[in-house]
């Protein structure tokens, strides 16, 4: 399949407006060529976004869907905080372009991370939430996650821990604290999804949560917060929050 194929996609189409098909470019003006003779660092960011979506959608071109996505979604960071399930029902996008595009952030925001690049420094629940809930919000099953902090609360890396329904028997604390360990974290921030939407804890997730605080206080790892995230952008719980176990 070429760039200027089209693909048909999921919700309204766009008007028809003044894009040419990257096929129809001079070879010279198209992203792949630009790339191969210039270098990645010469292209534009719809360039580089367009080349990672391969092709376009129904009078869109590769380009044009790119332009069309970071402005809906204010740029990179915005796409980056773009869930799964909101970016695969945009116009032109679907599973399998969402799926890539949230690998290629992934990768980008892991290089930064491994370079040592700025941090970002968790505050609140909602700093938590909004830094991982991307991540969680849209997947089809209850997902954990540890969020992993230094002694500034700077985050060094996100793991994934468990699959599946949390109960005290599927998630075993050796799990939850093996890369904090790992890492010498000074606290973790506990994260998992409810796929139906409501963040109201259930008792198995303060029952989890009580179990981690327990194990990090032996472990001197603060756990400093469990949060539930929902489907919604905003929709979140904090354990912590809602008292009962700190």
């Amino acid at each position: 399949m070429t760039d200027d194929q089209t693909l048909e996609s999921e919700g309204a189409e766009p008007p028809r407006g003044y894009g040419v098909r990257i096929s129809e470019m001079d070879p010279s003006d198209r992203p792949r060529e630009r790339l191969a003779e210039h270098g990645p660092e010469y292209l534009s960011t719809p360039e580089l976004l367009a080349i990672v979506l391969r092709t376009g959608a129904r009078a869109q071109s590769a380009l044009d869907l790119a332009r069309a996505l970071l402005a809906k979604h204010g740029g990179l960071a915005g796409l980056a905080e773009t869930d799964l399930h909101a970016l695969q029902t945009s116009h032109g996008v679907g599973k399998a372009k969402a799926a890539e595009l949230k690998a290629a952030l992934e990768i980008g925001r892991r290089l930064l991370l491994a370079r040592g690049g700025e941090r970002p420094r968790i505050g609140s629940p909602a700093e938590a939430a909004a830094y991982l809930g991307s991540t969680l919000r849209g997947l089809e099953q209850e997902t954990l996650k540890v969020l992993l902090l230094d002694s500034r609360h700077r985050v060094l890396d996100v793991e994934t821990i468990a699959l599946g329904s949390l109960n005290v028997v599927a998630t075993r604390m050796g799990d939850v604290f093996r890369a904090a360990v790992r890492r010498n974290c000074a606290a973790v921030i506990l994260a998992h999804n409810h796929p139906s939407g409501d963040t109201e804890p259930s008792a198995d997730d303060v029952n989890l949560t009580r179990r981690a605080k327990e194990a990090g206080d032996l472990l001197r790892i603060e756990v400093l917060d469990h949060l539930v995230i929902g489907r919604s952008t905003e929709g979140f719980a904090s354990i912590r929050e809602s008292g009962g176990v700190w």
